[in-house]
C-alpha cells in the first residue's frame, strides 16, 4: 500500500503543528520531519513534540530528513542524528550520500562514502533504524548505474533507497529507475517538475503521464511504501492543496 504524506521542509514557514493540521486537512497519512526547522539535529524536545503530535493526529513519521552527508559530515555526528530520530520515532533516516557526482568522484572518495554509509547503518540497524539514501543530483545516487553499484558496495540489509523524479524526467527512464530500486525502495517522493528543474515547479496533475504507471510500479507488490509530496509551486498551502487532492485520486483509482 502507498502511504501519502508530505516532506515538512516544503514549508519551512510553518511551524509543527501548523504542518500536522495541514497534512490533516489534506487527508495524508505520514510526514518525514527535516532536521533544517522542525525537528533540529539533536534537538530532542522538539523530536518528541513532533513525534506526539503525528501521533495524536493519527499520522505516521515516515523519516527524519537529515544533512548527514556520507563521507563528508563528520562521522562523529551520527550519533546525535540517530539519537533525534530515535526520539522522533522515525523508522528511517534519509542521508545524501557524499557531495560530489558520480561522474567526478574518484575511486578513493567513494570508498570513503561507501565505508561511512556502512558504519552508519551498523550503529542505525541496532537501534532499530533504517539508512535511507535520498536519489539526488550531485551525489553517488545521481545516476542509476552508480546507485545500484553503490548499494552493492555498501551490502547492508539496513540500506534502502529513496526515489525522486528529475526534471522532464521521460516516462521509460523513470519507470525503469524504480523498477531496478525495488523491492528495497520505501519512499518516492512525489512531484512535477518542468525542464527548468527545481525551479520549474508544475501542478502534480501535469504529469499524470509519469506518476500513473510509477505509482502502480510502487504499489505492484503490496509492500508498504511512502508516497510524500514536496516542491509545489511557489511554496503554497493552497497548490499543496490542489496537489494532494490528485494525489489521493490517483492512488484511489489505482486500489479500485
Amino acid at each position: 500500500m502507498l502511504l501519502p504524506g508530505l516532506v515538512s521542509v516544503t514549508f519551512r514557514a510553518l511551524s509543527v503543528p501548523e504542518v500536522v493540521a495541514l497534512a490533516l486537512d489534506c487527508r495524508l497519512k505520514a510526514v518525514e520531519w527535516g532536521g533544517d526547522v522542525h525537528v533540529p539535529l539533536n534537538d530532542l524536545v522538539a523530536a518528541k513534540d513532533a513525534r506526539q503530535r503525528c501521533a495524536d493526529a493519527g499520522l505516521t513519521v515516515s523519516s527524519y530528513g537529515s544533512y548527514y552527508r556520507a563521507g563528508v559530515t563528520d562521522p562523529a555526528a551520527w550519533d546525535a542524528v540517530l539519537a533525534t530520530a530515535v526520539e522522533l520515532g522515525a523508522p528511517q533516516v534519509r542521508v545524501w550520500a557524499g557531495n560530489t557526482g558520480s561522474a567526478t568522484t574518484s575511486a578513493g572518495q567513494r570508498a570513503v562514502v561507501v565505508d561511512a554509509i556502512r558504519a552508519a547503518a551498523d550503529a542505525a540497524e541496532a537501534a532499530g533504524v533504517r539508512v535511507a539514501l535520498e536519489y539526488h543530483p550531485d551525489t553517488l545516487t545521481d545516476a542509476l548505474d552508480s546507485a545500484t553499484r553503490l548499494f552493492a558496495e555498501v551490502w547492508h540489509g539496513s540500506v534502502v533507497p529513496y526515489w525522486q523524479p528529475g526534471g522532464a524526467q521521460d516516462v521509460a527512464d523513470a519507470v525503469r529507475e524504480v523498477r531496478a530500486l525495488l523491492p528495497a525502495l520505501t519512499t518516492a517522493h512525489v512531484f512535477s517538475w518542468g525542464p527548468g528543474g527545481w525551479s520549474d515547479r508544475l501542478p502534480l496533475a501535469a504529469r499524470e503521464d509519469l506518476w500513473s504507471p510509477l505509482l502502480r510500479e510502487l504499489d505492484r507488490d503490496g509492500v508498504d511504501r511512502f508516497a510524500l509530496l514536496e516542491f509545489v509551486a511557489d511554496d503554497s498551502p493552497a497548490a499543496f492543496r490542489a496537489d494532494a487532492a490528485t494525489l489521493l485520486g490517483w492512488l484511489s483509482a489505482a486500489a479500485a
